[in-house]
């Protein structure tokens, strides 16, 4: 039965300088919010965070620097603020380090929502939206996926993202005033239509299209294809890309049905059609007018042939779907290539405001 409670106004969003997160603060300013940011900065930089307030013509609520597994600083964030709802996309997510570092992901990503929803119950927050991932289904078989496969996650990553997902099922089990939206997508890519925030990874690219796109304008010599021998059409892996745009549109709008019905819901997030990765290198390539060079190289532990969601359920339930396609993706990312020549850097000496 729907709740008669008011919709979210002041959010904190956690992660809020990463990549969905940026992305999903200016959403979340342009429709009016009052956002909070917590982020550590641990693969991204405040300048993304001024940039977000350049795109949206707003400045943020406040915005603060720490880990959410600090939570006398997180709860002091919460003592400063009354805010409605959390949408928590802090945590690391490649998939390739997580086989290399797993301790590490279940730390941050397990012990940073555990820290994150203690830190909420003890100053009444009861509403979130949480960040997950289609990995968590791992290798489940051909797709579309819906959310009611079981789940056989193949990373630390992907097992921390259903760790999570767990505990938040059982808190909302145990405690009725909650409400937890899990947004299960695939791979999130593009940047935003103006060219100001985009994908700006640390070191070495864990995603497709910043890769691709760092080849295209040689600062990089050719893209690493990891695994030729899948079972699919052309022998790699396929995926669901989602823009970004439309990732964080179905935050925003999950914001709006927070108050639909208490407990944890899962929905999946996707196009529901699969892109291999060779079919994404020509898609990038016809964008950029340039040849793309790449090597096929050993599968990386984990990985799966094809990762596709099934968005029927919230299409359905709340009239959502995405507007944006590959070719979409392509052409904001070399945009932001493009007014971004230099990384991080150049972005740092970029004509930004200041706060």
């Amino acid at each position: 039965m729907a709740r008669s409670e008011p919709l979210p106004s002041t959010v904190l969003v956690t992660g809020g300088a990463g990549f969905l997160g940026g992305h999903t603060c200016v959403e979340l300013l342009d429709h009016g919010y009052e956002v909070i940011v917590v982020d550590n900065y641990s693969n991204s930089t405040p300048q993304a965070l001024t940039r977000a307030e350049r795109i949206a013509g707003r400045y943020f609520g406040a915005v603060y620097e720490l880990d959410i597994r600090d939570q006398r600083a997180l709860s002091a964030v919460f003592d400063r603020h009354a805010l409605d709802a959390v949408v928590h996309c802090a945590g690391v997510r490649a998939v390739g380090a997580s086989t290399r570092m797993p301790v590490e992901y279940y730390d941050v990503n397990v012990g940073g929502t555990t820290s994150l929803l203690r830190t909420m119950h003890e100053h009444g927050v009861h509403r979130l939206v949480y960040s997950s991932s289609c990995s968590v289904y791992g290798d489940a078989g051909p797709g579309p996926l819906d959310e009611a496969t079981p789940a056989r996650p193949t990373t630390p990553y992907a097992a921390s993202k259903w760790a999570c997902e767990q505990i938040l099922a059982d808190v909302c089990r145990r405690r009725p005033e909650y409400t937890v939206l899990s947004l299960r997508y695939s791979s999130p890519a593009g940047a935003h239509p103006s060219g100001l925030l985009g994908p700006e990874p640390l070191g070495d690219p864990h995603d497709l299209m910043p890769y691709l796109a760092q080849v295209a304008v040689g600062r990089r010599e050719r893209l690493q294809v990891f695994g030729g021998d899948y079972p699919t059409p052309d022998g790699t892996a396929i995926r669901d890309y989602l823009h970004v745009m439309d990732t964080v549109e179905a935050h925003r709008v999950a914001l709006d049905h927070l108050a639909d019905s208490p407990g944890m819901h899962v929905y999946n997030l996707g196009v529901g059609r699969g892109s291999s990765v060779l079919e994404v290198v020509a898609a990038f390539a016809d964008v950029c007018g340039r040849t793309i060079p790449y090597e096929i190289v050993p599968r990386r532990p984990g990985d799966v042939a094809e990762l596709v969601a099934d968005a029927s359920a919230v299409a359905r339930d709340w009239g959502w779907r995405p507007t944006h396609d590959l070719a979409d993706m392509c052409q904001d990312v070399w945009r932001f290539e493009h007014l971004n020549p230099h990384g991080r850097a150049g972005a740092a000496r970029g004509p930004d405001s200041k706060r």
